[in-house]
């Protein structure tokens, strides 16, 4: 045998195997999975015309693709130059990568029925962890990048109450107000959704990946839209804030000035006739001013836990949750009777302060208030103590 022919055989070989191997890159997705990631390649089009076509037409997504002799063949030929067979392969190398990542696509059952009262929902996501989180009761926690410690702890707090009666908490796996929700929402047994503006494989800011491989490992989901190799731009984080408000019950806001992201959220879970709740501060911090105008405009205003499950669509029995209804009243009614805990502000209260409003040593209070840290009703700050918890 020639090194010619020889060389001719080998190069077949080759592209026999690389047949095989493209061939089994796409056999873990089925075909609707497939034409749903093939359409959202088509990222200058928006998802409503593809649905408004498959809907006209009656084709299954996979026919669609196909469809030569259609009436809307013209159509479907329109749309289909502007898919990326570059996006596509990217996202099945993607998903094959790891056990830990799904492709979610538009008629999958983990696809959150919530997110099709969009104008244009998303086509497939990408997630990475549990699927089955999307289609759980969410609640979304959102505020500023540059949070007070405050409005971090309050966050943190109300967060892991949430989890605690079994409630997701959704929020964007930013710093600040968003980092301490997710943080909160892992408490004990709980889950928690980061919505990314980045492809799935890039975690922005990068600071955060640590937070990132938490929440994962902690049985919850980091999902996008975008498809993988895609950085953070501008115009993709109002496209995740969409997300979170869809996807959620309702949207707690917890510090923010009144010109930023997540007073768009906010507004946009109210047009889309969710829940809108917001945490009141200092009439002189700038970012409690969002909160405040959110709440001039009918937000429910919000010191505790029950102020959000009272208002959204979720009983904690329904959840699979006990509730210990004695337990709780003598907690309650014990907090509310307490001296000490009652002369601790919602802002800085030194503790000498604390001291002499009880008549005490600091040495007493000092013990007293580490008890209440570690219940989570105050938390230590610079200057001395803040409460946390409105009882």
């Amino acid at each position: 045998m020639s090194q010619h022919s020889l060389q001719a055989q080998l190069k077949t070989l080759s592209r026999a195997k690389s047949q095989q191997i493209n061939a089994k890159a796409a056999s873990s997705l089925t075909q609707f999975e497939l034409a749903y990631l093939r359409m959202a390649s088509a990222q200058g089009i928006a998802s409503k015309h593809w649905l408004e076509l498959l809907l006209r037409t009656t084709l299954s997504p996979h026919e669609l693709l196909t469809a030569e002799n259609d009436l809307h063949a013209a159509d479907i030929d329109k749309l289909k130059t502007q898919t990326s067979d570059k996006l596509t392969s990217l996202a099945i190398a993607w998903e094959r990568e790891c056990a830990n990542h799904h492709i979610v696509s538009y008629d999958s059952s983990n696809y959150p029925c919530s997110l099709k009262q969009l104008d244009s929902p998303p086509l497939v996501l990408f997630v990475v962890g549990e699927p089955q989180c999307l289609i759980k009761p969410q609640v979304a926690v959102v505020g500023s990048r540059r949070a007070s410690l405050q409005g971090k702890q309050i966050a943190k707090t109300l967060a892991s109450d949430l989890s605690n009666n079994g409630i997701t908490v959704t929020s964007g796996l930013a710093m600040g107000i968003d980092s301490a929700a997710h943080q909160g929402g892992l408490v004990n047994t709980g889950k928690t959704v980061a919505v990314m503006g980045t492809g799935p494989d890039i975690v922005y800011p990068a600071k955060n990946k640590p937070l990132f491989d938490a929440i994962v490992s902690g049985k919850g989901a980091c999902i996008t839209e975008f498809f993988p190799g895609q950085g953070p731009k501008p115009w993709h984080f109002p496209r995740r804030n969409r997300i979170i408000a869809a996807l959620t019950l309702g949207t707690l806001v917890v510090e923010a000035k009144i010109k930023s992201g997540t007073l768009i959220t906010a507004n946009l879970a109210a047009d889309l006739g969710r829940e809108v709740f917001a945490v009141p501060g200092n009439i002189y911090h700038e970012h409690a001013q969002g909160c405040h105008w959110l709440i001039q405009q009918g937000a429910k205003l919000v010191t505790n836990v029950n102020d959000i499950i009272d208002e959204i669509d979720v009983e904690p029995l329904q959840l699979g949750i006990p509730v210990d209804i004695e337990n709780e009243k003598s907690e309650v009614n014990s907090l509310a009777t307490d001296k000490l805990l009652a002369s601790v502000d919602y802002d800085i209260t030194a503790i000498d302060v604390i001291a002499q409003r009880n008549a005490v040593t600091v040495s007493d209070v000092m013990a007293s208030l580490l008890e209440y840290e570690l219940r989570g009703l105050v938390a230590a700050v610079p200057g001395g103590y803040i409460k946390l918890r409105g009882k």
